[in-house]
Order: structure tokens, then sequence, then C-alpha cells
């Protein structure tokens, strides 16, 4: 027989009672609860005698945690859901030392405390203990604090990118949007915002009685929305800190960068302040290195262009030069024609300010001027790491020019981007800089002019109907293109298309861009109006069409005839 009493006994009078309402303080100080408490207790003793003596067996230390102060650095050491479902805590944390507690010796045991050991450099030892203690420990995991990791990254879940990105489907939609979040969900209303329409820029411009936000898209900037003046100051204050920037300081321009941190990526983005008459003002751009994976075919260079780049490419040595303003895809263009030259047995080093396309088997660097690693300096050493191929991200100096062309004359292809409105500009911008003509003429194997024009929407594409000053605008420049293309253009007749505005291109009528391009390759006349020292502009570009080269306008208008692209865009860059 039990020598503890029965539930029974520990009732007044003996038999069975109906349930009752919890106890109150004095009556769980009667001798029937004392006597419970003490079942209990002996109850826990006798479960604690048994986990020792099996770590006794197993040969294992063993401590009773009913009692142990716990500190919540050691909680920590082990997330919750992991210690659950292990049935392992860390009871003791020391920068030397690491002590866990299990109550169930298992084969994943000893690779956990591998890792923490890894992980934390400490040495690990590892406690038996009973149920009851693990099952204690485990409960002050509801009273540890949740600490959140100080970041200056835009952290977005995509919980918060579908609740605004779902009412955000165009740029009315944005509008109404803003007008009604609150101060807290700007800038994660903007950032959802501005990658729903694919936009490249968030400008943030302070004007006279309101702050403007606009988002450049496809290359065109567009009003999203207005915030209160009064807002501003700690909106900016927020920007300033996630980017790392000043925040006393309102009267100069600042650059920074950040990451945005989304669930399943991260991008970065770099932000510049610049003081204004009514305030500072900020722009964000948004940096997709890792979504940018445009091929050559994708470029939009088309008929004899194409075939004369190729071969151009194709070359062991000589340079390649794409030119153009600020944002006009140059450097998507050169990572283009690396995708094409990069094979196994062929060395690529990059020299780029900053590095916005990351891509696998190249060599990429960055230069750094505060510490006075600049494209020259940057450049020199580059030649010393024996590349076939040389991309420079820009020539901005004679420094630079001059060690670019020694490289392209000693066996290198070397591409790169210069400063110029049109390709035919390259030449005289070389020999500005001082360039010695019998050192480029010979050296330079193509260059490339460029603009990105808006691609039409292909879900709400429509007929076009021009007027007849803008017809007459395009028979004049499509009269001047060379014979064979002039009679396709002639046999297939002037249709030009637009886009309606649908609900897939924000109610814009374009989504995406493409190049326009005229390219030309060095040929005797050109080479000997540089060696001559008269060159113009002007010189360099009817040699180019004479010898076959298809100017930016006319490729455009081509693109257009070809539902690309409209009319109305192509004059938009071009002229």
């Amino acid at each position: 027989m039990s020598d503890f009493p029965s539930i029974s006994q520990l009732t007044p009078g003996g038999g069975k009672t109906a349930p009752s309402a919890p106890a109150t303080a004095d009556e769980r100080e009667t001798p029937a609860a004392k006597l419970a408490e003490k079942v209990t207790k002996i109850g826990l003793q006798e479960r604690e005698a048994l986990a020792k003596k099996e770590a006794e067996r197993l040969g294992l230390p063993y401590i009773n945690l009913s009692a142990f102060p716990v500190a919540s650095e050691a909680l920590r050491v082990i997330p919750e859901a992991a210690a659950r479902e292990q049935g392992v805590v860390c009871f003791f944390y020391t920068p030397e030392e690491l002590r866990l507690g299990t109550s169930a010796i298992t084969p994943a045991l000893e690779e956990l405390a591998f890792q923490l050991g890894e992980r934390h450099h400490a040495g690990v030892a590892v406690y038996l203990i009973s149920p009851h203690s693990l099952e204690r420990v485990l409960l002050l995991y509801r009273n540890l604090p949740v600490v959140k990791p100080v970041s200056k990254d835009i952290v977005i879940t995509d919980a918060e990118l579908n609740r605004f990105g779902e009412s955000v489907g165009s740029l009315k939609s944005i509008q109404e949007a803003f007008a009604a979040v609150t101060i807290s969900d700007i800038l994660t209303l903007m950032i959802a915002a501005a990658l729903k329409v694919n936009a490249s820029d968030i400008h943030v411009e302070a004007a006279a009685e309101a702050v403007v936000i606009r988002f450049r898209i496809d290359g065109v900037l567009h009003e999203v929305g207005r915030l209160p003046k009064e807002q501003w100051p700690r909106f900016v204050s927020r920007i300033k800190l996630l980017a790392g920037l000043k925040i006393n300081i309102t009267d100069r321009p600042q650059d920074g960068r950040a990451t945005l941190k989304l669930t399943s990526v991260s991008l970065d983005v770099r932000v510049s302040t610049m003081p204004t008459v009514h305030g500072e003002s900020v722009v964000m751009r948004i940096l997709k290195s890792g979504s940018i994976g445009v091929s050559f075919d994708e470029l939009g260079v088309r008929g004899e262009a194409y075939v004369r780049l190729k071969r151009e490419i194709a070359r062991p040595n000589g340079m390649i030069i794409t030119t153009g303003p600020t944002g006009s895809g140059k450097t998507t263009t050169l990572y283009a024609i690396l995708r094409l030259l990069n094979k196994p047995g062929v060395n690529i080093i990059t020299l780029e300010d900053p590095i916005e396309i990351k891509m696998a088997g190249l060599n990429q660097s960055q230069v750094d001027p505060s510490h006075d690693y600049t494209f020259a300096r940057g450049l020199r050493s580059l030649l010393r790491q024996d590349p076939d191929i040389c991309m420079v991200g820009e020539i901005r100096d004679l420094e630079t020019a001059e060690i670019a062309i020694q490289a392209a004359l000693t066996g290198h292809l070397m591409l790169s981007t210069i400063h110029t409105n049109s390709a035919s500009g390259a030449i005289p911008r070389f020999l500005s800089m001082g360039v010695k003509p019998f050192l480029l003429a010979p050296a330079l194997n193509a260059v490339i002019g460029q603009r990105l024009v808006r691609r039409i929407c292909p879900s709400c594409i429509v007929p076009d109907e021009l007027t007849s000053d803008v017809l007459e605008r395009v028979g004049q420049v499509l009269s001047t293109l060379p014979p064979a293309e002039r009679a396709k253009t002639e046999s297939a007749g002037l249709n030009f298309y637009r886009g309606d505005g649908c609900a897939g291109c924000s109610g814009l009528g374009y989504k995406g861009r493409v190049g326009v391009y005229e390219i030309f390759t060095m040929n005797k006349e050109i080479e000997r109006v540089i060696l001559s020292g008269a060159v113009s502009e002007y010189a360099i570009q009817e040699l180019a069409v004479k010898g076959g080269m298809i100017t930016m306008v006319q490729d455009g208008l081509l693109k257009a005839l070809d539902k690309v692209t409209t009319v109305e865009e192509v004059f938009r860059v071009t002229e």
C-alpha cells in the first residue's frame, strides 16, 4: 500500500467533493494544501534522483536547474524554436565556456555542440538534466526581451510590399496612396511603389509649399505624390540615418549608401542630398546589380552595324569606346560585350566607379580616390595582372587615356566610355585631352554612340496617327538612309504605333527600354583626318555616314517602324 494519502483522505469528511472555485490565499495555507505541495516536491526529488542516476550511468555531469539562475545571454545562444525541437538549452555562458543541458542524449546533440563551439570559439560541456529542469528553462524564454539587431539597412518584408504593392498599380493610385499614408509608412510606401513600377531613381524635392516625390521610370521623371512641408525634417533625417549621413549638416551636399533588404533579395540604394532654396532635396538610386543580364543580341544593335561591331569585338587588341550622356546605357552595353567575350581561358579585368553590375568570371575592381586609387593608377596596376581584355569605367583625363591607348597598342582589347553627345564627337574629345593623333588612329577600333528609348507596352499597342509636320520630318530623316535600308522602308510603308496605357505599364503606354545606336568603325578616310590634325565632329560624322553608318535618329525611326518604340520617343532622346 502507498505511504501517501489518497485524494479522498485530503478532503474533510473523507468522501468525494464537487469541483470548487480556485483556492484563495487562506485556503492554500490549510494542512491539506501544504501536504499536496509536499507530495509534489517528493515527486520532483524522485525524478531528479532518476536523472542523476542516469547521468552517472552515461558518464555525464548532472545538474538540477529548478532554481538555477539562467542569464538571458545564455538563453540567446540557442533560439527557442531550436531548443524546443532538440530538447537542449544553454544554461551558462561565458566567452570561454558554454554549458548545455539536455534530458535525452540524441545523435544530433554532438553536432549541435560542435557547431556552437565553432561559432562562439568556446569550450562546450553537456549536462544531463531532468525533464522538469528542461521545461523550467524553456519557460524562461517567455520573459526574454526581444532585441532588434542594430542595422542601418532598410528592411521591408514581403507582407509590407504586398500591402502597398496591391494598391499602387498606376501613377494615379500611387498619388492617392501618398495622400492617405501616415508619416511612419512613407518610406516603406515609397520603396514599395518604386519597385512596383520599376523606377530607377526616387527624387524627394523640397518646393516652396510642399515636398514633391518623383519617380524616374524608364528614364523619365513622373510626379507621384506630395508631402506636407512640416513632415520633411523628420523624413529627411531618417533617410540620412539609414545612409550613414550627418543629420546636422544641411548646408552642403552629402553622399551615402544603404542596403534595401527584402525577404528574398538585397538591393543597394545610393543616396545623395543637396541643399536648395527651399530645403534639402534627396535622390535615391536603386541599384539592381543582381538582376541586370542583357545579352549582346538583346541590346538592339541591328543590320550592318551589328555585323561590324561583332567583327571588331572579336579582334584581340584595340579600343572600343561607347559614348553618350549619363544614363544612356553605356555600362550595360559594355557588359553585354563582356558577357559575349567571357569564356574560359580569357582573363578579363574591369576598373569601375562604382561596380554596378557583378558578373562571374571577371576580376572587378573599384576605384577609391580618397585612397589615391584613381582610374590612372588602377589601370597601371591592372595591366600588370596579365589581362587579355580590360574594361575601364570611364576615360576622364589625359593620363588614363594615354595608358588605355598604350594597352590597346600592346595586345589588349580595351573597352571604355567617354562623355560626348555623339559617336563622331569621341575623336575630337580625345584630341582635346591632349592625346597624340598618331597613337589614337591605330588604337581605335570602333566608337558607339547611344541613347535609350522607351519600348511600347506590348499589351496596349495601337496604331499612331502622326501630324503632317512630323511625317515630313520623318521622311527627311529616312531619305538619307543607306540605299539598302531605304528600299526596305519604302516597300513596307510608314506605319507607326504607340501604347494606349494599361495596368501592365502603369498607364504610361511604355514598358522597358531599348538602345538606339550609331556605330562607326575605323577606316582609312577617318584615320587620315585624325592624322592631319584638322579634326571636327562634323567631318567625322560625314565620313562615318559616307562609310555606311546609320545615325541614332535613323536607327530609332527604324525601330519605330518595327513597333518597338514611338516616333515621339525617338525625337525626344535624339534631337
